[in-house]
């Protein structure tokens, strides 16, 4: 506080709001995105970057930003996955600074990681579904009834939502690749990767499916809440898999550029050449319910022996159809809170051809409780539609996204921002209607546009070299994209 007071000691008014206003025209040059022929797509736009950059930790790397940000007291500033996968990539690509400290955050709490890990039994790292200053587990377990209050409701995220684990080690690899930052990875990333690996590779259970010897992950919660204590949710597996893969490659890595490394984390986190064994049988065997004909992915296992929902239910609908339903009428229905397949589609994009996205996307979007369900979902929708050539499909999920804390759709501004829709909101622009994305012949654009929008514009950063993307339609809806080192 001294020091504060003493920079602003004599200062006038009229200095201070200058040098506010230059500080904060020097985030905008690089952070943000431009919108022209929709004046409310590019204020909400900017509103919701606002949030996000007002949340940003800018010189502390043992904070993050909660699933609120600062704004209300909703889920009590706790952190979510919703920093890693909505949040993180937008200062990932414009303000690596700001991402670092918030992966540093995830790993001074490896403690509380590992202190979960071994509570449930399991070797390795377990990150928390709602994290604090420790990094254990502080999720309620009970909360009142959203409709009767005298009524408790049991919280089971804490328990059995374990995706996150992987979720973190996702955005380590996304800050890596983006920035360059060998120390980081070298130093920190390594380690919560491959600690979080090893959980994996003792919470996938053995079994014989169908003659063949398997691996399961049973009694889980997937991204869409709606269904509690399923098995083998695809985006958990998938992720699983995911991880122990990246974490072979991230020692193999460490074993060629930082030997010394290697050994000491070989040491301390007990890897033996069986713990290896384990992790590739367990990518090699561990179930996906996958149909290679039809492409399509079953959100996990038994989810279309469930009943169906009528599709006037969900036109009609003018609150959350769990609220409809019930609880437990919800977790016996075909009805999804957000995205979860498709989510996983979008996250892996480039791993899918246009069949598995056309299947799955036919299959799951008509069923998901996109206006009252989560708010995490529409910006993943937004962008999962401009992968299959929608972009005005797109725009009606995006601006959902958008006006979240805006217009309150939902009713429940007041707990605080949303702060996963503010990240998802820069996603859907930048992933999905500019469609940027790494390609192994460096970064390319595929513009998807909604008709009336005439300018789309941002800058990114790549192994910290700002490039500036311009992307303009005409009124005949012909593109033209100016993809240039700024």
């Amino acid at each position: 506080m001294a020091r504060a007071l003493a920079e602003v000691n004599g200062a006038t008014y009229d200095r201070l709001r200058a040098a506010h206003v230059a500080a904060w025209a020097g985030v905008w040059r690089d952070g943000d995105v431009v919108i022209e022929g929709d004046d409310e797509a590019q204020l909400a736009v900017r509103f919701n970057l606002f949030q996000l950059l007002a949340a940003a930790p800018q010189h502390d790397d043992r904070v993050s930003i909660g699933a609120k940000t600062l704004s209300g007291y909703g889920y009590r500033g706790h952190v979510f996955w919703d920093t890693e996968i909505f949040i993180l990539p937008y200062l990932v690509y414009t303000f690596p600074a700001l991402a670092r400290n918030m992966l540093m955050y995830r790993y001074h709490s490896l403690p509380g990681a590992r202190r979960k890990a071994a509570g449930n039994g399991y070797p390795g790292a377990q990150f928390p579904w709602e994290s604090a200053e420790t990094g254990d587990e502080v999720t309620p377990t009970w909360v009142p009834h959203f409709s009767d209050p005298k009524k408790l409701v049991r919280i089971w995220t804490g328990d059995i939502q374990i995706h996150i684990t992987a979720d973190i080690a996702y955005a380590i690899m996304q800050y890596w690749r983006v920035t360059g930052d060998d120390a980081f990875l070298r130093d920190y990333g390594a380690e919560m990767i491959l600690d979080g690996a090893c959980f994996w590779g003792g919470r996938a259970e053995p079994e014989e499916r169908d003659g063949q010897r398997r691996y399961a992950i049973r009694d889980v919660i997937g991204p869409d809440e709606y269904h509690e204590h399923v098995d083998n949710n695809s985006f958990t597996n998938y992720m699983c898999r995911w991880q122990l893969q990246t974490a072979l490659g991230v020692y193999d890595w460490l074993r060629q550029r930082h030997p010394a490394v290697a050994a000491d984390l070989s040491d301390r986190l007990r890897l033996s050449a069986e713990t290896f064994d384990r992790w590739r049988d367990v990518i090699e065997r561990i179930t996906l319910l996958y149909d290679p004909d039809t492409g399509l992915f079953d959100q996990f296992e038994g989810f279309f022996d469930r009943e169906r929902v009528d599709p006037e239910v969900f036109r009609t609908a003018d609150r959350s159809l769990q609220v409809i339903f019930g609880i437990e009428g919800a977790n016996e229905r075909q009805v999804l809170k957000q995205a979860d397949v498709i989510m996983l589609l979008c996250l892996f994009r480039d791993e899918f051809d246009h069949r598995v996205w056309q299947t799955n996307w036919d299959t799951y979007m008509p069923i998901t409780d996109h206006r009252y369900g989560s708010s995490l979902g529409p910006s993943f929708h937004a962008w999962a539609a401009c992968e299959m050539g929608l972009p005005d499909e797109a725009y009606s999920h995006f601006m959902l996204a958008a006006r979240a804390d805006l217009r309150n759709p939902r009713g429940n501004a007041g707990d605080g921002i949303h702060a996963a829709s503010t990240g998802g909101v820069w996603q859907a622009a930048v992933f999905g209607f500019a469609g940027l994305r790494p390609t192994a012949e460096g970064w390319t654009l595929r513009p998807q546009l909604p008709r009336h929008w005439r300018r789309l514009s941002f800058t990114y950063r790549t192994k910290g070299q700002p490039v500036q993307v311009d992307i303009r339609q005409d009124e005949g809806g012909e593109v033209s994209v100016r993809h240039t080192n700024r």
